[in-house]
């Protein structure tokens, strides 16, 4: 049976870059990546799942942080015991290495036990977060100035790339004869769901007429 080393890098957005995960990984001798820009919210992600589809007992899966994996102690355990149940072992590169440990068992101990810590910082960290966000939120709607989420695709976006696609999307949904969502999706590169979100917004602040779209 043949083992090889499984690499697995993500990042939340398409904005953000692999580079430096993509590194990592192939100096530690990675032999198969899979990669993806997308939300570590949930386990349900394309890439991630056909890493898990794919390795084999003995793999060794490589991944540089633990976070790359999930940001929530739940998914965590439910992808690490998925790792576990297929024999394959996980390596994160930026956790303490036992590889000098020659006792299997005194390895694994270990191992668990700081996958364990690292879990529950993580998940702590998440906690800390989200209340320091909603303490904001609420100071900011007692002075007025609270204007919600700063919306990804918009004439305010912060990311010029973005602000143009905005404004890309907005001047074919007016076009004349109308342009299929379909059409507008295939020529900016975004997800229909996306040239919805943007109509819909758009609607909604008086920047475009409810006239609907074929699809």
């Amino acid at each position: 049976m043949t083992v090889i080393k499984v690499g697995y890098a993500r990042v939340s957005s398409t904005d953000q870059n692999l580079d430096r995960q993509l590194a990592a990984l192939k100096e530690s001798g990675v032999e198969k990546l899979f990669a993806e820009k997308i939300s570590g919210k949930n386990a349900d992600r394309p890439e991630l799942q056909r890493m898990l589809h794919f390795i084999r007992e003995r793999d060794e899966v490589v991944v540089l942080s633990l976070d790359r994996l999930g940001r929530s102690s739940e998914d965590l355990t439910t992808i690490i015991d998925e790792i576990r149940r297929k024999g394959a072992v996980l390596n994160i590169l930026d956790l303490p290495s036992f590889a000098g440990i020659q006792d299997p068992n005194l390895k694994a101990l270990l191992t668990n036990l700081v996958l364990e810590i690292y879990k529950y910082t993580a998940e702590e960290e998440r906690r800390k977060i989200r209340e320091r966000q909603r303490e904001g939120i609420k100071l900011a709607k007692k002075r007025g100035v609270y204007k919600g989420r700063q919306r990804e695709y918009s004439a305010d976006s912060h990311n010029p790339r973005k602000r143009y696609l905005y404004q890309q999307v907005i001047k074919m949904l007016r076009a004349d004869p109308p342009v299929t969502v379909a059409e507008i999706a295939r020529t900016v590169g975004l997800e229909r769901t996306q040239i919805y979100r943007i109509k819909k917004y758009a609607i909604a602040n008086g920047l475009l007429e409810n006239v609907p779209n074929r699809q």
